[in-house]
């Protein structure tokens, strides 16, 4: 973490010191549980909790200093040394655009090269941070964002992770309104801005898609001249970013290009669901082969994104092809393969959803499903607005037309899904509704059998993900999917 003197702090988020202090924190966080000695405590208010609430705790554990939004005393009435600031996260902020900007002044006073690129878009955007921080990191000290860190809270703590050695800097930028990606491009100042695609996810609290397309264009807008615009050609909503950006654009494709793109050539999906292709640069070079070890063809716009991305930084093509060949799933829930003993499959991809996520994963699961039984445990996709029962009864047809072998359907909220396949298929047996997940779990545990295959899919709120972990585990003696398996399954630790 850059060096910020108590004093410092206050000076740059206008707020007050109740302590004169000159402690200089070593680390920021926002979980009273997280705290190390000489951690500088963020006391903010939550959904279900108020941080302020613990900054005993926070002090108890090492903490030296508090960003909190009111005075917070201990047992004797003596405060705790804070910086009180009428809004504890956009202070962060504050502290974190000062940050990046130190790191920038000292790094070019050195004659040392600093980028820091920011990514967003409706899917893909964890899967290809992990995918280009795996290319910078054998060039150089790079800094990405744990998990999916990518909002006003998420972005100013991967920045404190940085220091006056970081060589590049991954930004994560998701949204939930106009204004919000443009609010994080400013704390940051992105060289290297990444659009991956424009869907329907929070299309409900956007207020429709063209909304959607307006905020992720945000972050091209927010580039200066000497940027790059890195954006999908293949979606139409992101290639008209083309104009709305002062930066050079590069552009990406799996379609035919022109020399000035960066495109993916002779693209084939291996029989255990890994894309690879031809890489083609926009530098008069051959052609390279990309290997992913990524599972489903849709990873081909996420590969190629941070290939784009990795080319405009300056790394070289054949470095490119050898990290996105060597990587396999960095954050967890995201396409996440896992090989139960007794032959069952778990593909656990419950992160997230919205319906293109979705129907690349149920692709995904047709294609890896030949000449095995297929089961879609499948969830709600939240935030969809007036436009959830048309998107969940699109899947429920999508799943018939797909031959999936069984459907189980989880939550009212997803109801419209099971309904749909109903219709569509006429199915009997091979198509359930469970009211919870501890029923799906039932279901699951004593109708799998040795050789089946499971894709797991859901918002993250309504829970699959961790039913994906349990049904990984192996079976419970005397269910119909019985083994002599003692241990428990790898795990993994796979990604979108």
């Amino acid at each position: 973490m850059i060096s910020l003197t108590a004093a410092e702090i206050a000076d740059l988020t206008h707020g007050r010191l109740t302590v004169q202090t000159d402690v200089v924190p070593s680390s920021v966080v926002t979980d009273s549980r997280e705290v190390s000695p000489g951690s500088l405590y963020v006391a903010k208010r939550g959904e279900h909790a108020d941080g302020h609430d613990f900054v005993a705790a926070a002090f108890e554990r090492g903490a030296v200093l508090v960003l909190a939004e009111r005075e917070v005393a201990d047992a004797d009435g003596n405060p705790y040394p804070a910086v009180v600031v009428k809004d504890a996260v956009l202070a962060m902020g504050a502290l974190a655009a000062e940050c990046v900007r130190r790191i920038r002044s000292g790094r070019e006073q050195r004659g040392e090269d600093f980028t820091v690129v920011g990514i967003t878009g409706s899917a893909g955007k964890t899967t290809t941070k992990d995918l280009l921080a795996g290319i910078f990191s054998a060039a150089g000290n790079t800094i990405a964002p744990q998990g999916s860190y990518n909002g006003e809270v998420g972005v100013p703590l991967t920045v404190f992770s940085a220091d006056e050695d970081t060589r590049f800097l991954v930004i994560e930028m998701g949204a939930t309104g106009i204004g919000h990606i443009k609010y994080l491009a400013d704390l940051v100042k992105p060289d290297i801005g990444v659009v991956l695609m424009v869907g329907t996810a929070h299309a409900g609290e956007f207020g429709g898609v063209e909304n959607i397309a307006k905020t992720k264009g945000e972050l091209v807008e927010a580039l200066d001249e000497q940027g790059t615009a890195v954006i999908n050609l293949d979606d139409g909503r992101v290639a008209a970013m083309r104009t709305r950006t002062k930066a050079k654009v590069l552009g990406f494709t799996a379609a035919p290009a022109t020399t000035e793109e960066v495109e993916a050539r002779n693209v084939v999906v291996t029989d255990e669901g890994h894309p690879t292709f031809d890489l083609v640069l926009p530098d008069g070079g051959p052609s390279v082969r990309v290997r992913s070890r990524l599972i489903g063809g849709h990873h081909v716009t996420n590969l190629l994104a941070a290939a784009a991305a990795a080319f405009a930084a300056g790394i070289p093509a054949e470095d490119i092809a050898v990290a996105l060949s060597s990587q396999s799933a960095a954050s967890r829930w995201r396409m996440e393969r896992i090989e139960r003993e007794d032959g069952v499959t778990i593909i656990n991809d419950a992160f997230n959803a919205n319906p293109e996520s979705m129907r690349a994963a149920l692709r995904t699961l047709a294609d890896l499903g030949q000449g095995r039984r297929t089961w879609a445990v499948l969830g709600a996709m939240l935030e969809l607005g007036e436009d959830s029962i048309r998107e969940h009864t699109a899947v429920g047809t999508q799943v018939v037309r797909l031959n999936i072998s069984r459907l189980v359907v989880v939550g009212r909220e997803a109801r419209a899904l099971y309904v749909s396949a109903i219709q569509e298929g006429s199915w009997g047996d091979e198509c359930s509704f469970t009211e919870t997940v501890d029923e799906a779990y039932e279901l699951l545990q004593n109708e799998l059998r040795p050789g089946d295959l499971v894709l797991f899919k859901s918002s993250k709120a309504v829970g699959l993900r961790h039913l994906g972990d349990r049904i990984a585990l192996p079976p419970r003696a005397g269910s119909a999917g019985d083994s002599a398996a003692g241990d428990a399954a790898n795990e993994g630790n796979d990604l979108q």
